[in-house]
């Protein structure tokens, strides 16, 4: 097993710095004052351990539950929404006589996945309070990891596909291994929506209201035509390319590695040519998601018409929680754009040798199944919650965002879950994604032609990938 995990490591071992999976900030934007008292009382955890499982030697009666992530998200939904926890400090908390230890490791540099690997390759080693009972990965990446042996089906801990039935179907297909073993949940779902300026809208466009922002946005000729109304007006139309490419890159005809040889696809390459146009023009900027000059645009005066992202980028990224930001103002509105997409989000998987089987299986059913939960987390924290049932229920409901204006998005998140298609993932997904955005800069910026940035990118990718050709 070790020599298996090694490999899918190396092979797959990518940056993460573009493609930060939910935000970099903690979510606290509320539209609602639910109390989470009540089904806290209502919904008890799991509390019965079981006997040793023959098959895995592993036991179910651990007193340490150790979690492994990159930022608070996880940490937040499960201090505010699963029943009968108790938060101690920063790093710690409980839930019945089970200790939780929380280690959080950044993204960044590869960071997280770095000391998440070293975990794992001593996990059969370890003591039963050091295993890793849980850990979090994002769509990127989530190959690299179901594919080993490290993480448990869903199955093994009991989990039904009738538990499973009100999910969205994409959520399951990201942690689904090669064999068709599902090996993750997610309490999200993350589809990608344009979130516009309101006040840019009803300044250039006459309107903030969604049904006639999307006629300027509906596709990529009118969403262009739609930019250099908004540079005339003193907006750029995005803060950067950067902002537009998960939205073509979501949208492809095949995979980036076909029989072992690298493949750029035509949608890709439009990306290219409709990003250089307005580069050049003055319509958008090239600066690298998560900069400081990026979040300009989170405030009036950076004057940037949209965004694309799913509902963490606009609560956890955006500024939303910053006096003074459009988000604080509630001045975001959100609507379909050109394409549907869908942007990050995060995994819970179970790895191999837990020895807390019984509570992991009821913290997985509990913040991915529970309809209370559910409702809970888009009321309070604004999230696309990943429960179909709840989703239509909420989109008819009376709930409002307070970053959105008051808007209920929950419909228009909805009819973009529905068109994902996601069977052209790979896991050299995030390696070719970073490598090529890297190296498209050079040619937006002037400082290379087309050509010889598309040499660097596939030298780029040779090094990350050598089994690779082109």
């Amino acid at each position: 097993m070790k020599r298996r995990i090694v490999s899918m490591m190396l092979v797959a071992a990518m940056g993460t710095a573009l493609l930060a999976g939910c935000g970099e900030n903690t979510a606290n934007s509320s539209t609602a004052e639910t109390s989470n008292d009540t089904a806290k009382e209502d919904t008890a955890p799991v509390t019965e351990t079981a006997d040793t499982d023959a098959e895995t030697g592993t036991s179910d009666e651990g007193k340490v539950l150790n979690i492994y992530c990159w930022n608070e998200e996880f940490k937040s939904r499960l201090t505010d929404h699963y029943p009968g926890y108790t938060e101690v400090d920063a790093t710690t908390g409980t839930i019945g006589d089970v200790t939780v230890k929380w280690n959080i490791t950044p993204s960044d540099d590869m960071a997280y996945q770095n000391n998440l690997d070293a975990a794992l390759l001593k996990q059969s080693d370890a003591a039963a309070d050091d295993k890793i009972d849980i850990f979090l990965v994002e769509a990127d990446y989530a190959l690299k990891y179901v594919d080993t042996d490290y993480t448990m089906a869903v199955t093994d801990l009991g989990i039904t596909d009738e538990d499973l039935s009100k999910q969205y179907q994409y959520t399951k297909d990201v942690v689904t291994n090669s064999d068709g073993v599902l090996k993750g949940l997610s309490w999200q779902g993350c589809p990608g929506v344009l979130f516009y300026n309101r006040d840019a809208a009803k300044a250039v466009l006459g309107s903030d209201d969604p049904a006639e922002v999307q006629n300027y946005v509906k596709d990529w000729d009118t969403f262009n035509d739609t930019a250099k109304k908004m540079k005339d007006a003193g907006y750029t139309i995005t803060s950067s390319v950067n902002d537009t490419y998960r939205v073509y890159s979501n949208n492809v005809s095949s995979k980036w590695v076909v029989d072992g040889k690298i493949n750029i696809d035509d949608n890709i390459m439009k990306w290219v040519d409709d990003s250089k146009e307005l580069v050049d023009a003055g319509e958008t900027g090239t600066y690298e998601l998560w900069s400081d000059d990026w979040k300009k645009g989170f405030y009036p005066e950076g004057n940037v018409f949209c965004y694309f992202g799913p509902a963490w980028l606009v609560n956890f990224s955006m500024a939303a929680d910053t006096e003074g930001s459009i988000g604080y103002n509630g001045g975001w509105g959100a609507t379909e754009g050109p394409q549907g997409f869908f942007w990050g989000g995060t995994w819970i998987c179970a790895a191999t040798g837990t020895d807390n089987q019984s509570l992991v299986k009821d913290i997985l059913l509990q913040m991915t199944t529970n309809d209370d939960v559910m409702r809970e987390i888009i009321e309070k924290d604004d999230d696309f919650v990943n429960n179909q049932d709840v989703i239509v229920e909420m989109a008819d409901s009376s709930y409002a965002s307070k970053i959105l204006g008051g808007q209920n998005p929950l419909g228009i998140y909805n009819e973009g879950v529905s068109k994902l298609d996601l069977s052209n993932l790979s896991s050299y997904d995030q390696g070719c994604n970073e490598e090529f955005q890297h190296a498209m800069k050079n040619y937006f910026e002037g400082s290379a032609t087309k050509e010889e940035a598309l040499d660097l990118f596939y030298k780029s990718v040779l090094e990350k990938y050598p089994e690779l050709t082109y």
